[in-house]
């Protein structure tokens, strides 16, 4: 019996999958801190001390921090690209955000890409 290779996911593979997933308002499923998500994301680039951050809108899965109703601004998420795995485009999902997605611009200060513009 042959032995299947798992494909392992680099920082380099998710920050592209995530790009894609911006650039189409594509939603994601992903592993965060040991909890499933589905997400939305918004924005992606690095923050004041460079680091990559992702801001998403998580419609559904886990989290440390629980989830809101749809359209909560509770539900807004500034992820280290770096903690993401298993990442996976939802190509079949409808795209979800709520209103005040500018306001959270302190996640992503050097934007590479944002789902708004």
């Amino acid at each position: 019996m042959g032995v299947v290779q798992a494909k392992i996911q680099t920082v380099e593979d998710i920050y592209q999958l995530i790009r894609v997933a911006v650039m189409t308002k594509c939603p994601i499923r992903a592993l965060y801190r040991g909890h499933r998500r589905w997400l939305c994301p918004h924005r992606l680039g690095r923050n004041r001390d460079g680091e990559i951050r992702v801001l998403c809108y998580q419609y559904a899965g886990d989290s440390s921090s629980g989830l809101e109703s749809a359209g909560s601004a509770a539900n807004w998420r500034c992820l280290a690209l770096e903690r993401l795995n298993k990442v996976e485009l939802l190509e079949n999902e409808a795209w979800r955000t709520a209103p005040n997605h500018s306001r959270l611009q302190n996640c992503v200060a050097e934007v590479d890409v944002d789902a708004e513009e």
